[in-house]
């Protein structure tokens, strides 16, 4: 993730999506928790967060998915701040202020990824750095997404998702589709669901993809477990992944997370763009964004 710095009082820090190419299901521990093997890229969209210095700590929601998280009494973000600034020895001061463009409960880590960008902007804000152990810590306290959003790179992600390790070196300017249909889906109603929760693991990963085609190739031998289930509870989902693949430029097609967001692989950014274009004028309403992988 990079800070930008437009004015000398505000920093500006991005919370890109967080896209699973792929996400096998290997497994239930006795505690509950699901363990999974997954390709996870960010980008195609993202939120912003806006941090000014303050007395006190406050938090402002705007953009097109705002509504949704005005009336949260313990956002994530708050969270986040209390409690690096705990193991800073400092007080939670810091006007923040989210512009939501991602939707909510869609599959696409926004809250994990708001959370990661919080603490990363926060270091800058209050001028203070951290080991990387608490800092694993307090993002592992906040969800199981929020150490891949630390990261913002391509990553291969297994255990519960905190066990992380480099991805494949992808190629340059590859790009993402986003589609949500504006339908929320229960990530923990999927899991109660799930048939099937000892599949196997991803398979064997290069170090790197040359092309974006050798890439669908290789995720076209994989899965997303979640995606019979999400389907059972969000229909449209079928006709999010079918309008993508009947796009012509478009590569591959696979709902992201526990979605009900789509992910279309496409070789540049361009394509993509011009894909979601497409696809935005034929589907009004459904939320369409577009981007490269980070």
């Amino acid at each position: 993730m990079t800070l930008q710095s437009p004015h000398n009082d505000v920093l500006i820090m991005p919370a890109p999506a967080k896209v699973n190419l792929a996400l096998h299901i290997t497994g239930q521990r006795e505690d509950g928790y699901h363990t999974l093997d997954s390709l996870v890229v960010f980008g195609g969209a993202q939120d912003v967060i806006h941090f000014k210095t303050s007395d006190h700590l406050h938090l402002a929601v705007t953009g097109p998915f705002a509504d949704g998280l005005r009336q949260e009494p313990d956002n994530l973000m708050v969270r986040a701040a209390r409690l690096l600034a705990e193991e800073l020895g400092l007080e939670a001061k810091a006007d923040l202020t989210l512009e939501k463009n991602l939707p909510i409960s869609s599959g696409i880590g926004g809250g994990s990824a708001d959370a990661a960008a919080t603490l990363l902007g926060l270091f800058r804000l209050w001028d203070r750095t951290i080991k990387e152990g608490p800092l694993h810590s307090i993002a592992l306290t906040l969800g199981a997404d929020v150490p891949m959003c630390l990261e913002g790179e391509c990553l291969r992600a297994s255990g519960i998702g905190d066990e992380l390790e480099k991805g494949p070196r992808l190629p340059d300017d590859l790009g993402l589709v986003l589609i949500n249909p504006r339908v929320p889906i229960s990530t923990p109603g999927i899991f109660k669901t799930l048939r099937e929760k000892d599949n196997s693991p991803l398979g064997p990963l290069p170090s790197a993809f040359l092309s974006a085609t050798a890439l669908a190739d290789w995720l076209s031998n994989q899965r997303n477990d979640l995606e019979l289930a999400a389907i059972e509870q969000a229909p449209i989902i079928e006709n999010v992944l079918q309008a993508l693949n009947d796009d012509g430029d478009c590569l591959l097609a696979r709902m992201s997370g526990s979605g009900a967001t789509c992910y279309g692989l496409f070789a540049t950014s361009k394509h993509a763009q011009y894909a979601a274009s497409r696809l935005a004028f034929s589907h009004p309403n459904w939320w369409v964004s577009h981007g490269k992988v980070q």
